[in-house]
């Protein structure tokens, strides 16, 4: 039975709103009918050509730029038509309601990307380098998506794939020859040949952590009494004033969030109702949200008053922040004390002194809290990766360090090859379920 035609799809692939230039996308079998139809010609392949958009009554709807992609040169793989027109919302909708009345249909979240992904014009990571490229809020991430875009990841990850293949061929033919006297393990030099590879996989899993960390940051969340600064601390990690700084305890009665980038990586803050008694019925769901607001931060700044430095309150506070995976403490106000900055390692603990009014320390504690983050300054050949790239990374550690603990027993050796490399091609998309496939696309914007 032949394969089912794929439909022809259309969507608006500029931004919602006005601007000075809107396109319409279509991509499908066969454009050159619809094309004509719109343009009353078919553009020479490749080549912009300035032409009127014709309704079906013959009026015009705009007149601007049209290029045709016959496939397989083209985004998609298929035959693509871009109108390229102004940036007005009426004029957008009505030249996609003029390819909807040919014959296309309006085009799924990421579709023109699957599609590109289906007919091998990229894998499965540089497809979803394309949405990170998209989102990039730094020019450090956007970097990093450009990269995994142009195959740079790809390229490791099958680099590490060809030698597991390597590997798995001559042990699995090791395999047929069980009665000779010989150690072929040993003599192919395979604990070796594992190790190299294990070596190189740390350096791929290394960069992929710090691409992970620039397109997710890391969350935080400033707790601690009232009026011991963490409202000034927030005003002063992001540089503007965010939240409402008083003399008065409880000014801050509910959660506030700020994005902030200490080169390039994003730093979720979250600044939080004072934790104390009170018969305030307000303060008291700002408090019950500032415990909420912990359950999903990876690093709790706790701020106590340099003053008096940490006390049973604090300590009570630090019994119940279990879930979240690293605490700071942090001094403030050592303007008011006469102190040095500094940060203090002692039980465990680290202790950071500094003034959130002047600015004084604050260069300590952003090195630090990038420190917690895991990242590496330079960030030099760092490739954009999302957390199920980490899954499937430390899946083929796992196999890599169970296949060297099996060397003497040729078979499960084998299979935890087999197992590694399919963890590796899930990544690139050689060896994936239908539902990972529509959980990813379905994340992109119409029209990519």
């Amino acid at each position: 039975m032949p394969a089912k035609k794929p439909d022809v799809i259309a969507a608006i692939a500029t931004a919602p709103g006005r601007g000075g230039i809107g396109v319409v996308r279509v991509s499908g079998p066969d454009l050159a009918e619809l094309a004509r139809a719109i343009l009353g010609t078919c553009p020479a392949p490749r080549h912009a050509a300035y032409l009127d958009f014709i309704d079906a009554d013959g009026s015009v709807i705009d007149r601007g730029i049209a290029v045709h992609f016959p496939s397989p040169h083209s985004y998609t793989g298929e035959d693509v038509l871009e109108l390229q027109g102004h940036g007005g919302t009426a004029v957008m909708q009505r030249l996609l309601q003029r390819c909807l009345d040919l014959g296309a249909r309006l085009a799924e979240p990421g579709e023109f990307t699957r599609r590109a992904y289906l007919n091998d014009k990229l894998d499965l990571a540089q497809a979803e380098a394309v949405a990170d490229l998209i989102e990039a809020s730094t020019a450090q991430a956007a970097q990093s998506a450009m990269r995994s875009l142009c195959g740079e990841f790809s390229g490791h990850i099958h680099a590490l794939r060809d030698k597991l293949i390597n590997l798995r061929m001559y042990v699995e033919a090791c395999l047929d020859f069980p009665e000779e006297d010989i150690d072929f393990i040993a003599e192919g030099g395979v604990a070796e040949k594992l190790a190299t590879v294990a070596g190189e996989l740390e350096a791929v899993f290394s960069s992929a952590r710090q691409g992970n960390l620039l397109r997710e940051g890391i969350h935080i969340v400033l707790i601690g009494q009232p009026n011991v600064g963490k409202s000034s601390l927030m005003n002063q990690l992001a540089g503007e004033e965010v939240a409402i700084v008083t003399p008065i305890a409880g000014t801050t009665r509910d959660t506030i969030k700020s994005e902030i980038h200490i080169e390039g990586v994003p730093l979720h803050i979250i600044d939080t109702a004072g934790l104390r008694e009170t018969a305030d019925e307000v303060e008291q769901q700002g408090i019950a949200r500032t415990w909420r607001a912990t359950e999903n931060a990876q690093i709790a700044l706790i701020l106590v008053d340099a003053a008096h430095g940490v006390t049973a309150t604090e300590k009570s506070i630090l019994a119940r922040l279990a879930t979240v995976s690293q605490q700071v403490w942090v001094h403030n106000k050592i303007d008011l004390t006469q102190s040095q900055p500094q940060i203090v390692e002692q039980a465990g603990e680290t202790h950071i002194h500094l003034s959130a009014k002047t600015g004084t320390g604050i260069d300590l504690l952003r090195s630090h809290l990038l420190q917690l983050a895991g990242w590496q300054a330079g960030g030099e050949g760092v490739y954009m990766a999302r957390e199920r790239h980490l899954r499937a990374l430390a899946q083929v550690r796992e196999c890599l360090q169970r296949a060297a603990d099996n060397l003497k027993q040729p078979e499960l050796l084998a299979e935890e090859l087999r197992l590694a490399q399919e963890s590796l091609n899930e990544i690139t998309g050689e060896f994936t379920s239908d539902d990972l496939l529509g959980e990813i696309f379905s994340r992109f914007c119409i029209g990519k």
